[in-house]
């Protein structure tokens, strides 16, 4: 296939479409390894073509050329490259040299970028320009990488974002002094307050910095970018930071504009950024140490925030081990936190549907607890558990088995679990019968003024299975997802002398005969 393009390229027979099926053909290895055979080293009739007429031809030639991989080709690109006019051939000239050695003539393309920099970009060509700068960024920094920063504001006191659960947002607030904090739609705004007080909190997701005092208009790329290179946004980085610029960061769009379109304008505003700051910027598609979240508003103007991945979130260093069904570790904290002015110190606690043990260490972390059961059938989840709690160094007696077998010498003192989900495997018929048997066994296992802690996506359930037994009475409920309906209920146990209605006190173990052979 290859050795009929060529001939015929050699021929100059239609030279500009033998050229691209000849590069499209170099997709395949086994086509790339037939080419380098056949040129044997000899890329005279290819490097002709670098001065041919067509900037098309030119273009095909190069990228063509810088699949050869020859080291040798290195001069001949980098001249080509130096003096081709045509601005939207530059580009690929440089993507031909990306596999070879061009370290040393990292100098001039350096200078080159910084020209470009500079340049005026409203003119025709700043597309073309545009992609010119990506590649030389991606030339410099395979052999340049910019120093990392080391995050050093951990007693910043001005106003940060904690994005949190929007039902439950005042269980986080609440873990701050009054007056230090302000309720937003989706978060806590968190003022005169340092950071290093804030970051071991457990119930919020993400942590941003605005940018004080700077809103974008509802503008173009190129207006936004320049207002994001005036100094605010970096001296909030150096002030947090030690090192220098170079600073690589990513852009994340929030906003009303369609889909297809928003690849478009983050590149706009990155490009127009990096030119405005005069290199104190690199945009990177990965190692970057700052996000720049562009939050639009209702009146279609821009909240900037930064979320900085230079602190590092050590609250769930725990949880190495999850799988794809495990419970977010904040929506664990949050549980707990909510459920906190219920839990009792030193308790005695069974998870009947463990998972990772997620729930379990949450909770030990909100109030210690002395002895901790987990229980799952699904072994994978058991194995994984014990490797968490091992991290989190506590101390929890995994087992692998379903809940309606287990059995226990003495009642515990709270059962805290998250419900398993109705999914295609599990259908939400099961798991009605699944909660309808929790109520009913869980007794066997409880003491009198015991607790349950129950995080639902099925609260009719919940509150049907209680009213079926007057042991159970609901306490307090929690929305955590409207949309969902996931509910954390917090439930009181204990069972009723149904003569004298006074509470009394449940035998260390309820159960069939069997069950109490199989526990001796």
């Amino acid at each position: 296939m290859v050795e009929k393009y060529y001939e015929k390229i050699c021929a100059g027979e239609e030279i500009r479409k033998n050229l691209i099926s000849l590069r499209g053909a170099l997709t395949n290895e086994k086509e790339k390894r037939s080419l380098a055979y056949l040129l044997a080293g000899d890329f005279a009739e290819l490097t002709g073509l670098l001065a041919h007429e067509d900037p098309k031809v030119r273009k095909n030639a190069a990228l063509i050329l810088g699949e050869m991989e020859s080291e040798d080709l290195l001069p001949v690109l980098f001249d080509a490259y130096r003096k081709e006019e045509t601005l939207f051939v530059r580009p690929d000239y440089l993507q031909a040299m990306r596999n070879l050695d061009y370290q040393p003539y990292l100098p001039a393309l350096k200078k080159r970028l910084a020209f470009l920099r500079e340049t005026d970009q409203e003119d025709e060509g700043k597309k073309h320009r545009k992609e010119e700068i990506r590649a030389l960024q991606q030339l410099i920094l395979r052999y340049e990488t910019p120093a990392s920063h080391r995050f050093t504001g951990y007693d910043y006191r001005k106003a940060v974002i904690l994005t949190v659960n929007r039902s439950q947002r005042e269980a986080t607030a609440g873990q701050f002094p009054d007056g230090k904090t302000t309720l937003l739609q989706g978060g806590v705004r968190v003022k005169d307050i340092a950071l290093e007080d804030i970051l071991p909190v457990r119930t919020y997701r993400e942590l941003l910095f605005p940018i004080e005092g700077m809103v974008l208009p509802d503008a173009g790329p190129e207006e936004i970018g320049k207002i994001l290179a005036d100094g605010r946004l970096l001296a909030l980085v150096q002030g947090t930071h030690e090192g220098l610029p170079p600073f690589c960061y990513r852009i994340e769009l929030k906003s009303t504009l369609a889909p297809e379109k928003k690849g478009d304008f983050i590149r706009g505003v990155a490009e127009a950024f990096e030119r405005f700051s005069h290199g104190m910027w690199i945009n990177s598609t990965s190692g970057y140490e700052l996000e720049i979240r562009l939050l639009q508003r209702k009146d279609g103007t821009y909240l900037p925030m930064v979320k900085f991945f230079t602190i590092k979130d050590r609250r769930f260093r725990y949880r190495k081990e999850y799988t794809a069904a495990s419970m977010s570790p904040v929506n664990a904290a949050l549980s707990a936190q909510l459920a906190r002015p219920y839990l009792k110190k030193d308790a005695q606690i069974l998870d009947p549907f463990c998972g990772v043990g997620t729930m379990l260490l949450e909770r030990n972390y909100a109030v210690r607890a002395r002895t901790m059961y987990g229980i799952d059938i699904f072994g994978e989840a058991v194995e994984k558990a014990r490797i968490n709690a091992a991290i989190a160094g506590v101390a929890i007696n995994y087992i692998n088995r379903d809940f309606f077998a287990f059995t226990h010498e003495y009642p515990f003192d709270e059962i805290i679990t998250e419900f398993p989900q109705a999914t295609q495997n599990t259908p939400r018929p099961r798991i009605r019968e699944l909660y309808e048997k929790f109520f009913d066994y869980a007794r066997g296992l409880l003491k009198a003024e015991a607790v349950l802690i129950l995080y639902s996506t099925e609260p009719s359930f919940v509150r049907t299975e209680v009213k079926k037994y007057p042991e159970y009475r609901i306490s307090e409920s929690f929305m955590l997802n409207e949309r969902n309906q996931t509910t954390l209920f917090v439930i009181q146990f204990g069972k009723k002398d149904r003569q004298t209605g006074t509470e009394q006190a449940q035998p260390a173990f309820v159960g069939t005969k069997a069950d109490e052979r199989r526990r001796q």
